[in-house]
């Protein structure tokens, strides 16, 4: 029997649930409905799952079919390293450009591709192509000076990707860093063998939030999105993914859980791949 449960098990939304949490409820009830002896223990299921979905900030339940591929972010999401990017562009955009903008708003600059934070700060055609090359390049060099010794995967994602791997979900990184920057993780840590496929800023017209970086990394993989996950750190990045149909794991090494309030798409928060909530993905 079809049954309208949110109508009749909360008319008015009186949980107080977002619509996260609802889109949760409904795939709870609809999976698990006729498991249930009566339609009111159902109900009974259904708003102790509510309560539970309230009370955790990072709840994980896969709802459908486990994912078959994970397509992660790069830079705050496998390796914790944004406040050098952070301060690589405000030296260049200050100390270089003549930029009058403060470290906090370069934060807020750092999405996309190096031509497009260009472009948001000084304008559409101040520089030339080839002097945008030039900038990004050079920006790129100092960011890689300065973290190179500090190099490191985010804690847990070794043994995290090995797992994946193991059990069969193809992997791809979709990142609006060049190759230039991509590379030196990749070989670097030596993980290159683990991913099927790499999206980079050079291989997409539009950069994040459109869906374009992961409906690519997805096509190459031969998955559909919504047997995807997304692994993010930013704002716009996890906005990518929802356009893309995909749900999405935020590691929150750059931004606050506050910030990310818009996005229903998000199944958990973790700080590092050792929570315990990602065993829910195999």
């Amino acid at each position: 029997m079809q049954v309208n449960y949110l109508n009749s098990i909360f008319p008015t939304n009186s949980a107080g649930l977002n619509s996260r949490e609802l889109t949760l409820n409904s795939c709870f009830f609809n999976r698990f409905y006729p498991c249930f002896a009566h339609y009111r223990q159902a109900i009974f299921i259904v708003r102790c799952f509510s309560l539970m979905i309230k009370k955790s900030d990072n709840f994980v339940f896969m709802i459908n079919d486990k994912p078959k591929a994970f397509l992660f972010d790069l830079n705050g999401t496998m390796i914790n390293d944004m406040v050098f990017h952070n301060h690589a562009w405000h030296n260049i955009l200050t100390h270089d450009l003549g930029a009058n903008i403060s470290f906090d708003a370069v934060k807020k600059q750092m999405y996309g591709k190096n031509q497009d934070l260009l472009e948001r700060v000084f304008g559409v055609g101040h520089f030339t192509q080839e002097q945008i090359d030039q900038i990004s390049i050079e920006k790129e060099r100092r960011y890689q000076t300065a973290y190179k010794k500090h190099l490191a995967l985010i804690t847990g994602l070794g043994d995290f990707l090995e797992k994946a791997k193991k059990s069969g979900i193809q992997m791809a990184i979709g990142s609006a860093a060049i190759p230039f920057n991509i590379n030196f993780v990749l070989d670097n840590l030596a993980i290159r063998s683990y991913f099927n496929a790499i999206v980079s800023a050079e291989d997409v017209a539009n950069s994040k939030p459109d869906p374009e970086t992961f409906t690519k990394g997805a096509e190459i993989l031969g998955v559909d999105a919504n047997q995807c996950i997304v692994f993010e750190d930013a704002p716009k990045g996890v906005e990518a993914a929802q356009n893309a149909g995909m749900k999405c794991v935020v590691l929150t090494t750059m931004h606050t859980k506050e910030e990310f309030s818009a996005y229903p798409n998000i199944i958990a928060f973790i700080e590092d791949y050792t929570d315990p909530k990602l065993e829910e993905l195999f």
